[in-house]
This record gives C-alpha cells, sequence and structure tokens, in this order.
C-alpha cells in the first residue's frame, strides 16, 4: 500500500559521501565557487543589516568625539588668541611707554639745569582749576613754585608740597600766568590760562604789536621762576580791533596738557636753598609766575 523508500542510515551515509564528495571537488577544482559567489551576494544585504546598528553607532560616537575635540580645540585656540591679544596691547602699551620716556629723556638732556623725572598720580577734573597730583615731594627735593616741564614744553609749577606727593598747576589753569617772549623778535608779553587745556592767550599785548600766527613763544625767565629759553606755545590766531588798545591772541601750549604721564622737574642750584614745603603764592598773582 505504500511505496518504500531508502531507510534514514542510507540517506545519511549517501549524504555525507556527497558532501566529502563535493568538498574534495571544491577543494581541488573550485566548482563551489561560483555558488558561495552567488550566495554571498544574495545574503549581503542581511549581512548589512544585521551590522548596520553598529555601524551608527560607530558612526555617532565618532562624530561625538570629533565634535568635542573640535569644540575643545576652538576653545584652546580663543584662549589663546584672547591672551596673544591682552600680550600684545601690553607690547603696545610699552612701545608707547618707551617712546614717551625716550622723548622724555631727550628733553632732558636738552635742559640745561638738573631735572628728576616724577609721574601722575591723580587729575583735578575740577573745571575751574587745573591741578594734577604728582608722585614726588620734599623728600624728593621739590619746592613750592618749581617749574614743570614735559618732553614738548612747560606744563606749569608746583602748587603745594606734601612729604611724598606734590600738586601741579597746569598753565592752562585760569590763575596761571607766565612771562614770555616770541622767539622770532623776542617781544615780550605775558600768557596766561583760559581754563581749556588746549588754549593759553597773551594779555595786554598792543595792537601793533609785532606777534604773527605761529611764532612760538618761549619763556622770557623774567621774574625768576622759570628758566628762560622753554618753549610754552605757538600763537594760534591774533585778532586786533582799531576800538581796542590790546589785540586778542589765543595761544596753542607746546605741552600735552590733556596727554601728560611724566613730567619734568627743573632743579636749579641757585634755587636749592628755597626748597619749601606747603603751597606757592598764587600762581597766577605776579609777574614771576
Amino acid at each position: 500500500m505504500f511505496a518504500r523508500g531508502p531507510s534514514i542510515t542510507a540517506r545519511l551515509v549517501l549524504l555525507v559521501l556527497v558532501s566529502v564528495g563535493l568538498m574534495t571537488l571544491d577543494h581541488r577544482e573550485g566548482v563551489l565557487q561560483p555558488v558561495r559567489y552567488t550566495l554571498s551576494a544574495l545574503i549581503y544585504p542581511v549581512h548589512l543589516t544585521a551590522e548596520l546598528p553598529s555601524m551608527v553607532q560607530r558612526l555617532f560616537a565618532r562624530e561625538v568625539r570629533d565634535r568635542r575635540d573640535l569644540l575643545a580645540e576652538i576653545d584652546r585656540l580663543r584662549d589663546k588668541l584672547l591672551l596673544n591679544r591682552a600680550r600684545l596691547q601690553k607690547l603696545d602699551a610699552l612701545e608707547v611707554e618707551n617712546i614717551r620716556l625716550r622723548k622724555l629723556l631727550d628733553a632732558s638732556y636738552e635742559v640745561g639745569e638738573s631735572v628728576l623725572i616724577a609721574e601722575l598720580m591723580r587729575v583735578d577734573f575740577d573745571p575751574h582749576t587745573h591741578l594734577v597730583r604728582i608722585d614726588k615731594g620734599a623728600t624728593d627735593g621739590l619746592f613750592a613754585g618749581q617749574p614743570v616741564l614735559d618732553a614738548e614744553g612747560v606744563v606749569g609749577q608746583v602748587n603745594a608740597v606734601g612729604p611724598f606727593s606734590a600738586t601741579v598747576r597746569l598753565v592752562s589753569d585760569p590763575s596761571h600766568a607766565i612771562p614770555v617772549q616770541v622767539n622770532r623778535n623776542g617781544v615780550r608779553a605775558v600768557a596766561v590760562g583760559t581754563g581749556d587745556l588746549n588754549a593759553l592767550k597773551l594779555i595786554n599785548l598792543p595792537n601793533n604789536s609785532d606777534v604773527r600766527a605761529g611764532d612760538l613763544l618761549l619763556t622770557s625767565g623774567l621774574g625768576g621762576r622759570f628758566p628762560a629759553g622753554y618753549p610754552v606755545g605757538k600763537v594760534a590766531e591774533v585778532d586786533t580791533d582799531p576800538g581796542e588798545p590790546f589785540a586778542r591772541v589765543s595761544v596753542d601750549p607746546e605741552a600735552a596738557l590733556d596727554r601728560i604721564q611724566e613730567v619734568l622737574l627743573v632743579r636749579r642750584d641757585e634755587e636749592a636753598p628755597h626748597f619749601a614745603r606747603g603751597e606757592a603764592g598764587r600762581p597766577g598773582r605776579g609777574p614771576g609766575s
């Protein structure tokens, strides 16, 4: 009733013999290479699908690591840039200070008297008084009325002296006056402050005086307070009115009054016995101021 086939044992032996035969032929002749090649192509999507999560994970980890390293490198370079900028600013400041001190040193060689260099400590912003404080005082030999210069010209004079610091009244102070003369022809006048750091004026100068725009004004030495020959300013404008007895003359100060950081204090031997502690007599009251 039922067809009977080979037994299971016979089948197993047959399959083993066929497998051994195929392996032998494949090893020697490579007869199954096309089959393996085709099967490899067919199951590649399966392998790819199985590897996809691992590949995505590795790619994501690498992107995160690269981004983290890139951000760290950006932060490091930004910090380095800020540091280099700060150093560059410091170098620029040192270069400017070096140039300024070199000019001041050159000016000290041109001054016939011995000088002392002082630095500004404080500036008085009162519009009615132009006073600055310096870091030298009576212990350094300063005295009230002592002339003060910078690399370009006359700054003012010492107004009050303390043990370790002093105040200087600038030539632009309305109460400051200084005898001057025109370098071109020797015409004498008195330059007084206007309350403007960038402007002085000549007072009581007759209309017929030979003073022109561009004339250099030097200290005349009259009054004995300022030595002769120091630059004070240049005539900016001369305005004469026939109905007025005196000309209106405006002067640009030679000293950089709004930018000074170091000053020269003139020390003359003949004035050394007159070193004083205290306040100078109001610097604009007499011809020697």
